[in-house]
């Protein structure tokens, strides 16, 4: 199985002077699901190279066992060093793309030409995919082949209102992932703050927040297995 992973490349958070970036858990828990299920992982991001972590997330009461372990970790170190351009990826070549979060992707991965089209690829070629907390932003401008919002209609989660109040940020970040959903006439569905949840409609699936970032990736791969592989290219 072949796994390509989206990862921001977006540094600054908003105005603040603060820095950003793709959320560790949110790499490190889906990352392990794939690679200990023995799938071939890919990492991209729009810049390529070395995507920018939020150092808020390597701080000692958001570490974990699999934050520690892709840190001790190489092999998944070299890869994340080396990440290729988003630009020059295509979804004959994967099984399936999952989306880790962060606050970087409410400014870059969400507007991408390229992340956009590449979920259009996926969904029409049939592949079901995954995208957690702040990257469900990243289907705001994802379309159906007729024109319409990819999400209209559809049942998605990802960071709430609640969770963005929680950690300060409603007036720093271009726009909520709650309200954005609910604007595009997706069905938003959510837990209590900081609870897991992920939520499957179709090709869709979708967590919540960092802790639903592992399960998302569980549930991703338990969709696969009814699908045809991406043969080797």
């Amino acid at each position: 199985m072949k796994v390509l992973m989206v990862i921001t490349s977006h540094d600054q958070l908003g105005n603040t002077g603060r820095k950003t970036g793709f959320w560790l858990e949110e790499l490190a828990a889906p990352y392990y699901v794939f690679k200990d299920s023995g799938a071939a992982i890919t990492l991209a991001s729009p810049k390529g190279g070395r995507p920018p972590l939020d150092p808020k997330s390597n701080e000692p009461e958001f570490r974990t066992d699999l934050t520690l372990r892709f840190e001790a970790d190489a092999a998944a170190e070299a890869q994340l060093d080396k990440t290729v351009r988003l630009d020059g990826v295509k979804q004959e070549d994967f099984d399936t793309v999952f989306y880790p979060g962060g606050h970087g992707p409410m400014w870059d991965l969400a507007e991408d030409k390229d992340s956009v089209k590449l979920i259009e690829s996926f969904l029409a070629a049939g592949k079901t995919i995954a995208v957690v907390c702040h990257s469900t932003g990243a289907l705001r401008h994802v379309k159906t082949p007729d024109g319409k919002p990819v999400v209209e209609g559809k049942e998605v989660t990802g960071f709430t209102n609640g969770e963005e109040e929680d950690v300060g940020l409603t007036k720093v970040v271009p726009f909520l992932v709650e309200n954005e959903m609910l604007k595009l006439g997706a069905v938003f569905s959510k837990t209590a703050n900081w609870g897991v949840h992920v939520v499957k409609d179709g090709l869709l699936i979708t967590g919540q927040n960092p802790h639903s970032s592992g399960p998302a990736a569980e549930a991703l791969l338990a969709a696969l297995k009814g699908q045809p592989l991406a043969r080797a290219s």
